[in-house]
């Protein structure tokens, strides 16, 4: 009995162990990473200048052919998954929902081609390009595939988002302008 006792104990606190050790992969690999992105982005703002930058993204994103399929493709293979998200920042606020579902819907087809840009969904792709091996078909072609089929579903998601957060937006300011309130509270 006590024996089940001790194995549970040890059990429940190895489930904590094992979320420390995740924990301090994450300290040790991504957040320096990410860090010396983030400053090196802020450095090319600040020498460029930010209002220079925000001027060349508001033409870049003025389409959204481009803010859903260029500039989401672009931030993901140079900045990778989490340091892309970042690029929400250069957009209008009612862009940035879309923005990132488009990300978030690249992260896994950019794989094939780009495995750095995000390493945690690479198992995902190989498994399933290891089937299409087993198969007998061209990996290389499922890559190219994935990659195309992502950038269109970027678009399709990007502009879907934008609409239901242009609606829900809408819905939410008249609400606070009926009760008499500050929509930006």
């Amino acid at each position: 009995m006590m024996e089940k006792i001790s194995d549970i104990a040890a059990g429940f606190i190895g489930l904590f162990n094992a979320g420390g050790e995740y924990f301090l992969g994450i300290a040790v690999d991504i957040i320096p990473t990410l860090l010396v992105l983030l400053t090196f982005i802020n450095l090319l703002i600040r020498l460029i200048g930010e209002e220079r930058v925000m001027n060349f993204m508001k033409k870049c994103t003025r389409f959204a052919i481009t803010r859903y399929t260029i500039l989401p493709v672009f931030a993901m293979i140079f900045l990778t998954d989490p340091m892309c998200h970042t690029m929400g920042k250069f957009l209008d606020e009612k862009y940035k929902a879309a923005f990132y579902d488009c990300e978030m819907t690249f992260v896994h087809p950019v794989t094939g081609i780009f495995p750095h840009a995000n390493p945690a969904e690479l198992f995902i792709y190989m498994g399933i390009a290891n089937g299409i091996g087993e198969l007998g078909l061209n990996k290389n072609l499922l890559a190219i595939w994935y990659f195309v089929i992502g950038i269109i579903l970027c678009f399709i998601r990007g502009l879907v988002t934008e609409k239901v957060y242009g609606m829900l937006a809408k819905r939410r300011n008249g609400r606070i302008a009926a009760e008499g309130g500050n929509a930006y509270e």
